[in-house]
């Protein structure tokens, strides 16, 4: 079986969610969402990024589900959120994250460096490593980021969707372009650099144009994307123009492809019936603007909705196999699945 790297998964969210839970959720299986570690095993997902996301209160009249069942749509942005309660929610969910590397009883380990998700494969571990999806829990001097890198943070994204002190994400909108709003702020160009001295990857996804730009000037590190698709594919704000993915092929930067449906099917609906035709589409597209060294997978597995030919992360053997009858070698789809997130990291951490 091809070991799967993954740059990008919720389950985190979901244990918050239901914390009485977590042993069923994360040991067992309960028989919904899209990971565990029994499912894992049987996928081959060998590693990934385990997002820390703080949640927006509930807004009735902004019911992302509906709308976006009916493109097109303009899902409206949920308010800034505070420091503090950010940093609490935070906290447990890297304590949440703790938790399932103790309780794996060596089946998953959380890793802070190329040697220790090389390790941990070699080991038959699954590697997890910490990342941010959305900046909330950062004060705008950026002090809190030694001491979540400290903690094992090795992956940020300023924003997820809603404004933060950072800059501006996109909505969840179709059609559109990503050129949605300003770009970074101050503070958001501290952050960057931050993270540049730290070695922490700055993930692109969810950011707008203007604040993707404004990184692409900042940073010295590639440019990377942990979960978006190609926009002239899909026309979602959430997906990539070629000219951004032209700035991150010259970068030597690294696209994970996202399988949520509204963000691959050309018509913009969740509709999970949709075969593998788009999912392909998306992929030729990447690496033909990319090229076939920086593409990979980015799920979205606990955050999004699935396409039946996958459902969740048992189905990334099917996903393969469909790759295969595509006409991928298995050179290339070594690369996808695994190796080239390796080689991303690897030049983003270093080592």
């Amino acid at each position: 079986m091809i070991p799967v790297f993954d740059g990008h998964n919720d389950i985190l969210y979901r244990i918050l969610q239901a914390p009485e839970k977590r042993e069923a959720i994360w040991l067992t299986g309960e028989g919904k969402g899209h990971l565990d570690l029994p499912r894992m095993a049987e996928g081959g997902f060998a590693g990934g990024f385990f997002a820390i996301y703080m949640p927006s209160p509930h807004d009735p009249d902004a019911d992302m589900d509906a709308i976006m069942d009916a493109p097109p749509y303009e899902v409206p942005l949920p308010a800034p959120l505070p420091l503090g309660p950010c940093q609490a929610i935070a906290v447990e969910l890297s304590a949440q994250l703790i938790w399932m590397e103790r309780a794996s009883g060596g089946r998953f380990r959380i890793v802070r460096s190329v040697a220790e998700i090389e390790a941990a494969r070699a080991a038959g571990a699954i590697a997890g490593i910490m990342h941010m999806e959305g900046a909330e829990a950062i004060d705008p001097d950026c002090e809190a980021l030694y001491l979540w890198h400290a903690a094992g943070l090795r992956s940020l994204g300023p924003v997820w969707s809603r404004p933060t002190a950072f800059g501006h994400g996109v909505p969840f909108k179709f059609p559109s372009t990503p050129d949605t709003g300003p770009g970074l702020t101050e503070a958001g160009k501290r952050l960057v650099k931050t993270c540049n001295a730290l070695r922490i990857m700055v993930d692109l996804s969810h950011l707008n144009e203007k604040g993707f730009d404004d990184v692409a000037r900042i940073s010295d590190a590639p440019l990377v994307a942990t979960h978006s698709n190609a926009h002239a594919v899909t026309p979602s704000s959430r997906n990539l123009t070629d000219r951004q993915l032209d700035m991150i092929r010259e970068t030597k930067g690294m696209v994970g492809l996202n399988f949520a449906t509204g963000f691959l099917r050309p018509d913009g609906r969740r509709d999970p019936v949709m075969g593998w035709e788009a999912i392909l589409r998306h992929l030729d597209h990447l690496i033909g603007r990319l090229g076939e060294d920086h593409v990979g997978f980015g799920s979205d597995f606990d955050g999004a909705t699935m396409p039946d030919g996958i459902v969740d992360v048992a189905g990334l053997p099917r996903l393969i196999d469909a790759m295969r009858a595509h006409g991928y070698d298995e050179a290339l789809l070594r690369k996808l699945a695994w190796g080239n997130w390796i080689g991303v990291l690897r030049r983003v951490w270093g080592g």
